[in-house]
């Protein structure tokens, strides 16, 4: 990359149960009315937008800005599942570098119902129709349970299977989430757990999940400016934190073939990602203190510890074990709580990590504050599929 990508604001609403929040237009144009604050921007000077949801109709991008302001910009509406917002960011970033925009918006909302995910449209081919009978052949014996279930399951009992791998690790994993997001005031679920308490809920999988594991369906918002150092430096903005890398991969041949379940779950892109994005910084996973990762099971938290280096293959369990995932140890992982415990409304998250980042590099994240951060991971998994990993930097 030829230069970095300024953070100059980021705005984000607390998450909230379906049924209980306003509607996207509302939750949407708040976020980013927080985010122009943030920076101290109007936002006639915003000069392009990328809106990201998963669950909405078209042009629903412009339904939600046109609250903030009618001015004219082009705006892009953005879907890649999971991933949708950072892709958002991804294409802001871009417009950005490659010299399109001088200032750029990121928002990422979703308004979700009850319930497991699932598809809307039933007369046409399915979401990875070609490669779905990877899972389906993997998890025949658990064929009742819902396919996001099965994926990511299917894949933390390959890892048990292979490495040794106990329920107990998975289950930390989620206390510990549990753990960091009571000091955020934006995550939906702010009691503390243990590993007791997550073993001891509901079984959704014999041996393999409990409910606890899983992260609930959310409603929310998120959004970010970005903008060149030009750009902040005649408008006074800060210029702090910067997009250092960033990347995204689509699924390579390895995740369908040969048939895993931790492959199919989306390792190998996150792999890939991680790897482009330490080639760009001249980086290395030891460097990260402080990492958002896609934890929407707790499951593949420790699937991505891997894929992105921060230990090595197999060794998930002891990096948990040895506290490294936490305050105290090597790479403070999802200080918010993550989707586990602050909730994964789909377009949202990616900016919604965007925003603890930012303020992790600013030194403004409060009771979640991780000391010394001078680079910032962000991993952002949507199966379909699309990984995008952003690394930040303190300027």
């Amino acid at each position: 990359m030829s230069k970095n990508t300024v953070v100059a604001g980021v705005g984000m609403i607390p998450f909230t149960k379906p049924g209980a929040s306003p509607s996207y237009t509302d939750m949407g144009a708040c976020a980013v009315r927080a985010a122009l604050q943030d920076a101290g921007l109007d936002y006639a000077l915003v000069q392009q937008a990328y809106v990201g949801y998963v669950y909405g109709d078209s042009t629903c991008g412009q339904t939600a800005l046109y609250e903030v302001g009618l001015t004219g910009i082009p705006i892009v509406n953005v879907n890649n599942n999971c991933s949708t917002g950072s892709t958002a960011l991804y294409l802001a970033r871009a417009a950005v570098e490659s010299g399109q925009a001088d200032c750029v918006l990121a928002l990422g909302f979703e308004q979700m119902q009850a319930g497991a995910l699932k598809s809307h449209w039933d007369d046409r081919p399915r979401t990875r129709a070609r490669f779905v009978h990877v899972m389906h052949d993997l998890t025949e014996d658990v064929a009742e349970l819902p396919q996001a279930l099965r994926t990511f399951g299917g894949a933390g009992r390959e890892h048990m299977q292979k490495y040794g791998t106990r329920m107990e690790t998975f289950a930390a994993i989620r206390a510990k989430a549990s753990r960091h997001a009571a000091n955020n005031p934006l995550a939906i679920f702010r009691n503390v757990v243990t590993t007791e308490d997550v073993m001891n809920d509901k079984v959704m999988w014999p041996g393999v999940m409990t409910r606890l594991m899983a992260c609930p369906p959310t409603c929310g918002a998120a959004a970010a400016i970005v903008c060149t150092e030009a750009f902040a430096r005649k408008h006074g903005l800060r210029s702090d934190v910067r997009i250092l890398a960033q990347a995204m991969t689509t699924d390579p041949a390895t995740s369908f073939e040969p048939p895993s379940l931790i492959a199919y779950a989306g390792f190998y892109m996150a792999q890939a990602a991680a790897q482009k994005v330490y080639e760009q910084a001249g980086v290395g996973p030891q460097d990260i203190r402080v990492a958002e990762l896609h934890d929407c099971f707790a499951q593949n938290e420790a699937l991505t510890y891997e894929a992105l280096g921060l230990c090595g293959i197999g060794e998930a369990e002891k990096f948990v074990n040895d506290g490294d995932n936490t305050y105290g140890g090597k790479t403070v992982t999802n200080p918010s709580g993550g989707l586990l415990s602050k909730g994964h409304p789909l377009g949202a998250t990616g900016l919604a990590q965007c925003y603890e980042l930012t303020h992790q590099l600013r030194g403004s994240a409060e009771r979640r504050q991780v000391e010394g951060v001078q680079l910032a991971l962000q991993h952002n998994l949507g199966l379909g599929g699309a990984c995008v990993v952003t690394l930040y930097g303190k300027h």
